[in-house]
């Protein structure tokens, strides 16, 4: 593969709906010391993809490869590199928010953002696993502690941090509970959620009490219902840093933490992600899968994405997968 060779990519490009993502002939990335070349077999959509796709946020207006999970092969190793060789699968997210590009038929990569894919996973499930799985490991783990017998509260549970969430908190011994519409429950329960509640019937505060850890992927006043139920000594942690008001005072006379965090990328976390798939303790949802660079069925993606209402993940598939 030459350093000129060109490759295919949907770029965003400019701010706007879903038609303004378009085919690409753009540059393979180079690599550089201590990065790989992967070819993209398959990549996801996330709530941060069709966020980006209509607001400056933190990439800017110009035209951008967006896309931060990726699962496929090692074609290129950079000078350092010993943790991957060619031929390898791999999966990871690339770092967030600045390593994007995943929409395309190669992408570059820290070799460390990236590990081994277990041989239980086609690269299409793969690719569901690391943003969301990371940012839940990131939110009960590394941020709340969770611990066995915690009371953990899941918003949005069907989703795709959600559905993740549920079952970390599960594999630490936690007593789950999980929001979702009606649709959702046998999903959420399946996953392990000990109890579900129909947010658009049911109170919070009507229906839950002495919550250790609340984990707020919606935003909104999500973290201020949920203050209502956590008790003192507790955690909220809340992931839509632009719509999530910090409740500071009112939560420390509480005695209650409020952190609002932006996931990172984290090789540690990934491979125990990878460790709980392998164990058969965490497994990705799709909702649907589309084809890499069937422009119309990925723009129809967005729209179902912007619609909030997945369940799981939204894959994008190359056509070379196996």
């Amino acid at each position: 593969m030459s350093n000129d060779e060109m490759m295919k990519a949907i770029r965003r490009e400019r701010l706007g709906g879903p038609e303004v993502l378009r085919i690409a002939s753009v540059a393979v990335p180079s690599v550089g010391p201590s990065q790989v070349l992967v070819r993209v077999e398959a990549t996801s959509l996330n709530p941060t993809d069709w966020v980006h796709r209509r607001v400056a946020g933190f990439l800017g207006d110009g035209p951008k490869v967006l896309r931060w999970d990726v699962a496929g092969v090692v074609v290129r190793v950079g000078l350092g590199v010993t943790v991957h060789r060619v031929g390898d699968r791999v999966v990871g997210m690339l770092p967030y928010p600045f390593g994007h590009g995943a929409a395309a038929e190669y992408v570059r990569a820290p070799a460390r953002a990236l590990v081994s894919t277990p041989a239980v996973l086609a690269s299409a499930d793969a690719a569901a696993v690391p943003l969301v799985g990371l940012t839940a490991w990131q939110a009960l783990v590394d941020t709340a502690g969770v611990q066995p017998t915690n009371r953990v509260l899941v918003h949005a549970a069907a989703g795709g941090v959600g559905h993740m969430a549920v079952q970390i908190a599960k594999a630490h011994g936690a007593y789950v509970i999980g929001t979702a519409s009606a649709s959702n429950h046998a999903l959420v329960r399946d996953l392990g959620a000990d109890e579900v509640i129909d947010y658009r019937t049911t109170r919070l505060v009507e229906a839950v009490e002495n919550i250790d850890i609340a984990l707020d992927t919606v935003g909104g006043d999500t973290a201020a219902r949920s203050l209502q139920v956590t008790r003192s000594g507790g955690a909220i942690v809340s992931l839509s840093l632009n719509s999530t008001t910090p409740l500071g005072e009112i939560a420390q006379r509480r005695g209650v933490r409020h952190e609002l965090m932006l996931v990172e990328s984290d090789r540690e976390g990934l491979t125990q992600l990878m460790r709980l798939v392998e164990a058969g303790r965490l497994r990705p949802v799709v909702d649907r899968q589309v084809a890499l660079f069937g422009i119309d069925a990925v723009r129809e993606a967005h729209v179902y994405g912007d619609a909030g209402h997945v369940a799981g993940k939204i894959i994008l598939r190359a056509e070379s997968a196996a």
